[in-house]
């Protein structure tokens, strides 16, 4: 059965303060028994601290994250650099998956690098299963867009068939495409799901207040963030068709993850988003 957890990313900066084991308490206080690893630091200490919360607490740890450049980026190890350390803290932890969270940019210059980069990340993904692990990649909107008529994503697909998705359905709405389709679409290939709304805020009344002061910069810089990441339910994404997709498509994990809070505190957002797709009638898969 699938489980919905929650990708750790945003409690990055709690791990660093308070350290993985008091974070991981906290989660499953609000009710959550799976993590995902990313841009935290696997040190000794934050590893062994994650197995302990682990068997403490009855949690355990879907996937852990890892770039494709000579260095990860964003805290997280490079398979290319530390591909011995990072089978060693999958071990460590118990997970069976890694997952890339973002493509080296450079990659995008021309079509030749990124068949390269995609080649390259398969030939990982036959190294990652000798060792009993599977590597996914995760997507943003940069992988909607298209080169020689061909979307990007179905071009590292076409040259890394080894290679599982993670799909992030906000990422996929964003670069203009529908999150159940894609889903549907990619059927068979999907091992991870992001569950991530999408939302569009009303600018506040400084934003207005700026507009009438003739203070058009301002006013431009909330105009262009109208866009926002939101809790599960609080933006405009049907759920309920993404979690059935997710699972139809193959998913084992369906992650909750809010790159921006705006403000509010990380706990009380996923404990929304958590409360969200309970009332949605998915208890069962936390």
């Amino acid at each position: 059965m699938a489980k919905i957890g929650v990708q750790a990313m945003m409690l990055k900066q709690h791990v660093a303060d308070r350290g993985a084991y008091d974070v991981w308490k906290q989660l499953a206080g609000i009710g959550f028994s799976v993590v995902e690893v990313s841009q935290i630091s696997l040190t000794p200490q934050t590893r062994d601290e994650i197995a302990r919360a682990n068997d403490e607490f009855g949690m355990s740890v879907s996937s852990i994250s890892a770039g494709m450049g000579a260095a990860g980026g964003g805290g997280n190890d490079s398979l290319r650099e530390s591909f011995d350390k990072i089978v060693s803290d999958c071990q460590a932890l118990g997970a069976n998956r890694v997952r890339i969270g973002m493509l080296p940019v450079e990659v995008l210059a021309s079509e030749e690098s990124l068949i390269n980069f995609a080649k390259d990340t398969n030939e990982m993904a036959r190294r990652l299963s000798d060792h009993g692990i599977i590597l996914s990649y995760h997507n943003h909107h940069i992988e909607f867009a298209k080169i020689n008529g061909r979307l990007i994503l179905d071009l590292i697909k076409e040259n890394a068939p080894d290679l599982k998705l993670q799909i992030d359905v906000h990422w996929v709405q964003r670069g203009g495409m529908d999150p159940v389709r894609t889903l549907n679409k990619y059927a068979g290939l999907v091992d991870l799901v992001h569950l991530k709304d999408y939302r569009i805020a009303v600018p506040p009344a400084e934003a207005f207040a700026a507009l009438s002061a003739g203070d058009r910069a301002t006013w431009q810089g909330y105009w262009s963030n109208i866009v926002q990441f939101a809790e599960v339910g609080q933006g405009n994404l049907d759920f309920a068709g993404v979690v059935e997709a997710g699972i139809d498509a193959g998913a084992e994990y369906l992650l909750i993850e809010q790159d921006d809070q705006y403000g509010r505190d990380i706990f009380d957002c996923l404990s929304d988003s958590r409360e969200h797709l309970i009332g949605l009638g998915y208890a069962d898969l936390l």
